[in-house]
This record gives C-alpha cells, structure tokens and sequence, in this order.
C-alpha cells in the first residue's frame, strides 16, 4: 500500500514507473494540487503523464543511484537512459503523503574525468544525521561566501585541502582544480557565475543546494551535491542545465 512507503521509495516507485508503464505509479502525485517546475513540460499531473507517454517510446531505462529526504522534500540522484543517457537530480514535495511540486535538473552523462570519477559513482548512504543543520549550515555558507560572493580565499575554509573527491567531469580532485575553474575567465568575463541561491537541502552528510547564474554566458541552473566530513566538503557531484528562455516555457512556475 502507498501509505506504507517512506517518501523516498514513493520517488522511486513514481520514477520507475517512466520503465515499467506501472499504471499505479502515478497514484504518488496529488492530481489536483501537483505544481510542476521543468519548463519544459507542461502543468500538473497531465503535463507528466504526456512526458512519460513520449519518453516510454524511447524504451527508458531508470536508476535510482542515491536518494535523501529533508522534512517533507526528497531529493534524488539519478542515471535516466532514454534517447540519450543523462544525469539528473529530482526533488519533490510532499503534502499529506503525496508529491504535490517537483523540481529537476538533468546534464548529458559524460566522463571518466581527469581522476578517473564518474558523474555518479562514489557513497551512495547518508551518515551523521545528527549533524543535518550543521552541514546545512556550512553549505549555505560556502555557496554565498565563495561561489556567489567569489571569496576564493576562503576556499580551505570550507574544502577539504587534502582529500577533495570530485565527479564534475571535466574537474579532477582537489582544491587547485576548484580555484582554476572558480577563476576560469573567457571573453573579459568569469565562464562560471553563481547569482542565486534558492534552496539548501541535507540529510546527514549529504547537502543539495540549488542555485542560478550564468556558464559560458549562458542561464544556467546549479545543482550540487556535497557529501561533509569532520566540517569540510570532501564530496561533490553536480549537474548543469541551460534554463530556457521564458518564451518556450510550457507553464509559468518557473525552473525554481
């Protein structure tokens, strides 16, 4: 029964379901409250069940590689196989047991990188849970601080300077390869620009934040995922997504 299932498996029985054709699996979303934030698909419960309709032809291919819950959001990490292979991190909320808003961001999977880390692999189990806030915290703090506020000197404030794992995949480990690409200029202007973060979610050692700005000029949205340690950041995965223009939107809710 749905009543049975935490938040998290009710994610993954509504995402697998894009494989099986599970007709249940929809019975995981409010039909009538259900606030839809890719702009790329249209509102409410229809908008997704014609998304899943076209993807289904594709003979989609889901996995679920790590999954966290955050009061009443999950936030997911997950391999999709459709058309084309993609990483992607899902995040819904829940009212009263059911999804009622989702949030995504998907990048096309590439790599090995340079440290021979895939855009997936690594931990997969939260730890620490007593120390959710406190990791919330440091996040919160490192993205305003050194990503937006470009307060590179801070770095090792907040990096582990000795055992930095990293997924991106045209990064290697460590904090130099952070800075250069912190510092990275193109056209009299940095290639990467945070301006906004929106959204912080953690269980344990695992924080998700959600953030805007620009890559290479274009409109961008960030997700990054960082796995904490004896506080420092030691982890990180993360996609990037063009936002498009507001003109090809399909709803008004916005990516955030």
């Amino acid at each position: 029964m749905l009543s049975e299932l935490s938040n998290k498996e009710k994610v993954f029985k509504l995402l697998k379901g894009i494989e099986t054709g599970d007709p249940d699996a929809a019975s995981v979303v409010n039909e009538n409250r259900y606030v839809q934030h890719n702009p790329h698909t249209g509102e409410g419960s229809l908008g997704l069940a014609e998304l899943f309709k076209q993807i289904a032809r594709t003979g989609p291919k889901v996995t679920m590689v790590r999954a966290f819950e955050d009061q009443d959001f999950v936030f997911a990490h997950m391999k999709y196989e459709f058309s084309s292979v993609k990483a992607a991190f899902e995040v819904f909320r829940f009212e009263d047991g059911l999804a009622v808003e989702h949030w995504d961001n998907l990048q096309p999977l590439a790599g090995p990188n340079p440290s021979r880390h895939g855009m997936l692999d690594g931990p997969q189990q939260s730890s620490d849970l007593h120390l959710t806030e406190t990791n919330r915290t440091l996040v919160r703090e490192y993205v305003n601080e050194v990503l937006i506020n470009r307060q590179l000197q801070r770095l090792e404030d907040f990096v582990s300077g000795t055992g930095f794992i990293q997924h991106n995949p045209e990064m290697r480990d460590g904090v130099a390869s952070l800075h250069e690409a912190l510092s990275l200029r193109e056209n009299d202007r940095y290639a990467l620009t945070y301006t906004t973060l929106h959204r912080v979610l953690a269980e344990g050692d695992f924080v998700l934040s959600v953030s805007e700005g620009l890559w290479r000029d274009t409109h961008s949205s960030f997700y990054d995922l960082f796995r904490v340690q004896a506080g420092k950041l030691v982890e990180h995965w993360d996609t990037i997504e063009p936002i498009p223009p507001r003109s090809q939107w399909k709803s008004d809710n916005g990516k955030f």
